[in-house]
């Protein structure tokens, strides 16, 4: 189980436990936090659970795959040197508990 933090351009924030091997995008859609589409489901494909990773967390994150890597270039908000799809990030039994992650302005 990881404790993820999600904020909202607004401002606000929804902090959630994310029971193992969910992803993060996942764990938005489980716990109705409005601001993640995932319109594939979760494939690496639409780009539509793009988020920011708050680098201060210091969490350590998987490597991102090549596929993943493109369809961020794809996004509709700009891609960052943070940017992640919150469906390539599986919480596992040691990683990601504390990960904060921002919601960008708009996913499509």
């Amino acid at each position: 189980m990881a404790k993820i933090t999600y904020k909202h351009p607004d401002g606000t924030e929804t902090v959630v436990d994310v029971p193992a091997p969910n992803t993060v995008m996942r764990g938005a859609k489980i716990n109705n936090i409005v601001g993640i589409e995932a319109q594939c489901g979760g494939s690496a494909q639409c780009g539509t659970c793009h988020v920011y990773v708050d680098e201060t967390c210091g969490v350590a994150l998987p490597e991102m795959h090549e596929d993943e890597d493109e369809v961020l270039y794809g996004t509709a908000s700009p891609r960052r040197d943070s940017s992640r799809l919150s469906c390539q990030l599986r919480i596992t039994d040691d990683a990601l508990d504390g990960l904060v992650v921002h919601l960008p302005e708009r996913q499509s």
